[in-house]
């Protein structure tokens, strides 16, 4: 015969349950939402710019088995689907990023940029646009227009590589040492910057404050073949680390008890993040809030558990990013306004919100 106690222990187990079988259906929902969301947004980045031509009557034409005009097809083809693809690349690259880093260092103030990779990019990118006169001619034109993006990415994968050397001792990698060492990367790597500029001449002042502000509007199809081979392996290793995220929660030591390889989730974690955002400030400049943003809401709507989380944020980012430069391209056309000043609009308000409606739990 089952004791008080029993009745009541059994009782906890259910409903503990019962609120995360709650819990994971409404993920699932977030998820189908999201996904929803994703194809809105995709057709809607295809159909709407400055220039006149139609999404829907082009469709309709290829339908009817009618010609399509040369403008149509470069419109459609050559300017909005590689945009439309960089831009979803760039969003789940983001996003994933800082879910990557929220839940490694278990702060949910934590984003890409703590790696110092968004510090190391912009200093490589900066560089290239200041110093490119100084680079061989054969080597200047065979990079061509892709100078500032290999610089800012290989500048970004250099300041991570640099970081997970100072914080890595007898092949364990402290997170607390990372994070003290990645402001002082960022600090070192914004006066060098900062030095570079002050060199600059007007033409690459105008550039340097173009790229900073981020904008999607160099997209072509080399572009995309160029920076999703980066993103997309980045992407796919993230949901494989959800599982040890979820451990990390508890602490290190709990997580290793509990069989999870701690070091490797931390080295797959950070080079994941080196590569996704690496790529992402190389191929549209800096973008802001989307990483901080983005994992913030989907917690509240979905929950913490990362094998929702992490797929999420990636729909989510994606999603929210095109938005952002269909805004970016309308709002002032035929001119453009950086994405960077969009996301900065609309992202900073929302964490805001979410910072207050946090306040007891951070004790502000």
């Amino acid at each position: 015969m089952a004791t008080p106690k029993g009745k009541a222990m059994v009782a906890l187990d259910l409903s503990f349950a019962a609120r995360d079988g709650d819990r994971a259906a409404r993920a699932r929902a977030v998820t189908l939402l999201l996904s929803l969301l994703l194809i809105i947004a995709v057709l809607m980045s295809l159909a709407i710019g400055a220039a006149g031509t139609s999404l829907w009557s082009t469709l309709g034409a290829l339908l009817r088995g009618e010609e399509i005009s040369l403008t149509d097809r470069v419109v459609l083809w050559q300017i909005r689907a590689p945009r439309t693809l960089l831009g979803m690349g760039v969003g789940a690259s983001l996003a994933v990023s800082g879910a990557l880093m929220q839940g490694l260092f278990r702060n949910p103030l934590a984003d890409p940029g703590i790696v110092g990779v968004g510090a190391g990019a912009g200093l490589g990118a900066i560089a290239a646009i200041v110093l490119a006169g100084l680079l061989p001619a054969a080597l200047a034109d065979q990079l061509g227009y892709y100078v500032v993006p290999v610089a800012a990415f290989l500048g970004g994968w250099g300041s991570t590589l640099l970081l997970y050397r100072v914080a890595t001792r007898a092949g364990r990698t402290s997170v607390a040492v990372m994070l003290l060492a990645g402001i002082a990367l960022g600090a070192l790597a914004g006066a060098v910057s900062g030095i570079l500029v002050y060199m600059a001449d007007d033409t690459q002042l105008r550039d340097l404050t173009f790229w900073g502000l981020g904008s999607l509007a160099g997209a072509t199809w080399s572009k995309v073949l160029t920076g999703l081979p980066i993103m997309l392996p980045a992407l796919i290793a993230a949901p494989f680390l959800a599982r040890g995220l979820n451990a990390l929660t508890l602490g290190e030591s709990a997580a290793f008890h509990l069989g999870v390889h701690v070091q490797r989730v931390k080295n797959i974690a950070i080079l994941s993040v080196a590569a996704a955002t690496g790529a992402a400030v190389a191929m549209s400049g800096g973008i802001g809030f989307v990483g901080i943003v983005v994992p913030h809401l989907l917690r509240l709507a979905s929950g913490p558990d990362h094998r929702q989380l992490l797929v999420n944020s990636a729909l989510l980012g994606a999603s929210l990013l095109l938005l952002a430069d269909i805004v970016s391209r309308t709002i002032v056309a035929p001119s453009e306004l950086p994405i960077g000043i969009v996301t900065a609009v609309l992202g900073a308000p929302v964490f805001l919100w979410i910072l207050f409606r946090q306040r007891g739990v951070l004790d502000l």
